[in-house]
């Protein structure tokens, strides 16, 4: 016997996933820009096409997965620090699958040349960066995406209404830091 899904849960479950698709678009895009650098460094297309797919798959299912997280209130809107540790734990599990990946397809017993402990880190380290380009894209993408769908969308609606909340909140704060001080009466 299989799982009911009700349709109020399955129209959820489409919701949600149309609110993911800025996320997991950006990283199906990180994964395509590592292929193309591996192709501009002249290396295998095979090698490129391996690197472009073990990258992009567990970074397109992360950001979806963040996307998630934002709609149901998890993670604040324009919030670094969260997502920086959210990033500090995915970033470097995606490298590591995109390794084991590599080494699979190339048949290779090494998967790492250097110790895991260190390898881990290291991308840990760069998961900062990634962390920061992937919130400045998605601030830029995601909000035009759920204007787009938010009339069909109940999830997208309501993040919508929080990205009007924040700003509203950020031009409050520009307001206050322009206006010069009162004199004392």
């Amino acid at each position: 016997m299989g799982v009911q899904v009700s349709p109020r849960t399955s129209g959820a479950l489409l919701h949600h996933a149309e609110v993911a698709v800025p996320g997991a678009a950006i990283g199906l895009v990180a994964g395509l820009f590592a292929a193309g650098v591996g192709a501009l460094a002249g290396l295998p297309a095979l090698l490129n096409a391996t690197v472009g797919a073990a990258l992009g798959l567990p970074l397109a299912l992360l950001g979806a997965g963040y996307c998630v997280l934002l709609a149901r209130g998890v993670f604040s809107v324009g919030a670094v620090a969260p997502l920086a540790l959210y990033w500090l734990v995915g970033f470097p599990l995606a490298r590591l699958f995109d390794s084991y990946a590599v080494a699979l397809v190339f048949g290779n017993d090494t998967v790492l040349r250097e110790p895991l402990l260190s390898f881990l880190t290291l991308q840990a380290m760069l998961s900062f960066g990634f962390t920061i380009g992937f919130l400045w894209l998605h601030e830029r993408i995601a909000p035009h995406w759920l204007l787009r769908v938010r009339g069909h969308n109940p999830v997208a609606a309501e993040l919508v209404e929080r990205y009007m909340e924040h700003a509203e909140h950020l031009n409050r704060r520009r307001a206050s830091r322009r206006r010069p001080p009162t004199a004392p009466s």
